[in-house]
């Protein structure tokens, strides 16, 4: 029976099979979890050496190329002998290369020695040539991370494609991790490690050998803050330090090193936070301006040269240059925080420590290291001996060992041949035995005799340092004792302790020029430019008012008022707007939002609160007092101070005491006294009612206080030496226009 013929649908038809399902965990467990250990092991962490993997490889070619002796090469050529231990392509390699040059000034002490443009640490704009351009060797503080590494003092693995040995870590003589600067995203954790004074490190590392439980508060004086290739100022917070030295992670703030240069009006800074790049500080600046924040610099620039970095900002007239610097310190990365997090590698082991438990594991690799290079010298040194040893065997009679070799008919009989007639073994044979006949003399061998003694003298020393963990600490206190010596370097971060700065308090850039402040008895205000002056200095008052003080003063000064509630209002010349004087002026008790009723009585430019100067405040009922001026002062901005003064009685007069000066009283019976201000008591207390001065009678008062009064009021008979003093009746006729 013939088949049925299938139709185009049925050959075209898709069998759907059921999926096959892997549970989530399986998925990372098999394809997740060896990234991550990848990214974390072999890329981004630290490890106790102070290398990354990319850095170890790179340092590691040079120096098999002999460019730690050598002359400088092409960058090319090293970038591709290096990726024979690293894979990842000529790019990154090249990119590692540049952060560890003297040029890119990203570490205190670079490794690499370099010629040519590898841009700076402090730009992100600024690109390094090409790798074709610039040219290379090691420096010679290198040898630190290779000394003892041809001894056997770390393992050598093999790399990516098994063809060429590598160290897995560098034998450096110095804690590298914490002098060199490291920072590594991994997987699902981070470092950022900074970079410590060497000099410090060797020292607090001593210590630490010498004592392994020295406390954090005696690693804090000897390594004493973060050091950093670009300077700048470390602001010293001494809770932060600490939690960063016991824990591993805080941050520390950096701010920025500016010089003011008079002559031509700008600021130049010179040092930068070594987390920031001057052009993110520039657009800072930049966004600044625009939005009208930054009125005090009219135009800013990138100064970097051959002499180094400059960022200059040009001022206008009558800028105070450190005022402006605290605003840009809060407000833009001229000051900025370096964000530790100190995770290194342990044993292939990610852990994160603090300085004291960082310097022990770094004792720790290093002891090993030291153990390592000192068997290698020691097997060495018994290899010789052993060899010497049997060389000494054939002193007595060298004749004999000459005539065995002759009459040996087969070369290979002749090492058992001499085994046999000098009681030597294998090795010791077939030393003797490829001796040149030219050494076949007595003064060569007596030589060779000789090395014995010290040879063994050697031996005895390596064995009891081996043997001893103290002395094995000795000998490393000793390497890093050299190393400060030769390659210690002052700080480039000065520290300035938090503590002594003061905080920046935000407020709106004025311009500073002269002005002629004027005051009413009612009231009225008036801040006049001297160029309004010129054409008309004549005061206009509302009727029935006059003028009660004026004085001069800059549009930058602040201000105090005392009113007749016993309360102090503060403001700055710059809050109010210039006026005429023609024109009213400003209504203090609306402008300042005084309470009802209530009117100033006194205006005084108070910038500063010396403890030597006082005010002077006379009552009513004949009592005076001096109140200092530094009662006056407060923290933070407060615009208004309550209880100035005694409220027992109204006031009179309020003067400002620089010096001792007369006072004129005059009461409502017309009568009057001239006394010093220094008779009146000075009393801490603002609201203190003071001592009595003038002693008026029942049913009388003072009306009036003045001083500068002697051009318009003749004093003689009136003064008074102390206190307190009947009044002096003023004569008829007599006024008193003050």
């Amino acid at each position: 029976m013939a088949k049925k013929k299938k139709t185009a649908a049925e050959e075209t038809e898709i069998v759907y099979s059921e999926p096959m399902l892997q549970p989530i965990t399986e998925t990372i467990e098999k394809n997740y979890m060896p990234y991550v250990m990848s990214v974390i092991i072999s890329r981004a962490i630290p490890e106790i050496d102070g290398l990354k993997p990319s850095h170890r490889k790179l340092l590691y070619t040079m120096y098999t190329m002999g460019l730690l002796n050598g002359n400088r090469t092409k960058s090319a050529n090293i970038v591709g002998q290096t990726m024979k231990l690293n894979p990842h392509g000529d790019a990154a390699i090249y990119e590692t290369l540049v952060r560890l040059t003297r040029d890119n000034a990203t570490l205190l002490h670079p490794f690499v020695d370099s010629k040519g443009n590898f841009g700076k640490q402090y730009s992100s704009d600024m690109q390094y040539a090409a790798s074709r351009y610039t040219e290379c060797k090691l420096e010679h503080f290198c040898e630190e991370l290779f000394k003892g590494i041809d001894k056997n003092a770390v393992d050598m693995i093999d790399n990516y494609d098994g063809t060429l040995k590598e160290p897995a870590l560098l034998p450096t003589t110095f804690p590298n991790v914490l002098v060199t600067p490291n920072t590594g995203i991994a997987v699902g954790m981070a470092s950022n490690v900074c970079s410590f004074n060497l000099a410090e490190i060797c020292d607090g590392t001593i210590a630490m050998l010498k004592n392994p439980k020295t406390k954090t508060e005696k690693l804090m004086e000897l390594i004493k803050a973060p050091d950093f290739s670009g300077g700048g100022e470390i602001l010293y917070d001494e809770a932060q330090i600490r939690q960063i030295y016991e824990t591993g992670s805080g941050s520390v703030r950096i701010r920025s090193v500016y010089e003011y240069d008079k002559k031509e009006n700008c600021i130049d800074v010179l040092q930068i936070p070594y987390s920031t790049s001057i052009e993110q500080i520039m657009k800072r600046i930049g966004d600044m301006i625009k939005e009208g924040k930054l009125k005090e610099v009219t135009d800013f620039r990138d100064e970097i040269d051959l002499e180094g970095f400059k960022l200059t900002l040009d001022l206008r007239r009558g800028v105070d240059p450190d005022k402006l610097m605290k605003k840009l310190f809060k407000s833009t990365p001229l000051e900025d925080s370096f964000k530790c997090n100190f995770n290194i590698l342990i044993n292939s082991v990610p852990k994160q420590m603090g300085i004291g438990e960082i310097l022990t594991e770094w004792i720790d690799f290093r002891m090993r290291c030291v153990r390592r290079e000192l068997t290698f010298d020691l097997e060495k040194k018994q290899a010789k001996l052993h060899l010497l040893l049997g060389l000494g065997k054939i002193l007595l009679d060298i004749d004999k060992a000459i005539r065995i070799i002759r009459q040996t008919e087969k070369e290979e009989d002749v090492i058992p041949n001499l085994e046999e007639g000098f009681s030597i073994d294998k090795i010791q044979a077939e030393y003797i035995a490829d001796i040149k006949l030219r050494n076949l003399n007595r003064e060569y061998i007596l030589n060779r005799i000789r090395e014995i003694e010290g040879l063994q003298n050697e031996i005895a020393e390596l064995e009891e340092i081996l043997g001893d963990d103290i002395k094995i600490k000795n000998y490393i206190i000793k390497q890093l004792q050299e190393i400060k010596k030769k390659y210690g370097k002052p700080r480039l971060s000065t520290i300035v302790y938090a503590g002594d700065e003061p905080e920046y308090e935000e407020e709106e850039s004025v311009e500073n020029y002269n002005v002629r402040l004027v005051l009413s008895k009612e009231g009225y205000f008036k801040k006049i430019t001297f160029q309004s002056l010129k054409g008309n200095d004549e005061q206009k008052f509302k009727d029935g008012d006059e003028l009660s003080q004026s004085f001069d003063t800059e549009n930058v000064s602040d201000l105090v008022f005392f009113t007749n509630k016993c309360q102090v209002y503060r403001a700055r010349v710059a809050d109010f707007e210039c006026t005429k004087a023609s024109a009213l002026g400003d209504f203090l008790p609306a402008k300042l939002e005084m309470d009802s009723e209530e009117r100033p009585i006194f205006m005084k430019v108070q910038n500063s609160y010396p403890e030597n100067e006082n005010f002077v405040f006379i009552f009513e009922n004949g009592k005076g007092v001096r109140v200092p001026a530094s009662s006056y002062a407060t923290k933070g901005n407060r615009r208004k101070l309550i209880s100035a003064y005694s409220d027992a009685s109204p006031i009179v007069g309020v003067f400002y005491e620089t010096e001792p000066m007369d006072i004129l009283l005059v009461s409502s019976d017309k009568k009057a006294i001239v006394i010093k201000s220094s008779l009146l008591p000075i009393k801490t207390t603002r609201s203190a009612a003071g001592v009595t001065a003038f002693t008026v009678k029942k049913g009388k008062k003072l009306t009036m206080a003045v001083i500068d009064f002697e051009e318009k009021f003749d004093s003689k008979g009136y003064k008074k030496l102390k206190i307190p003093a009947s009044g002096v009746a003023i004569p008829n006729g007599v006024k008193l226009n003050f």
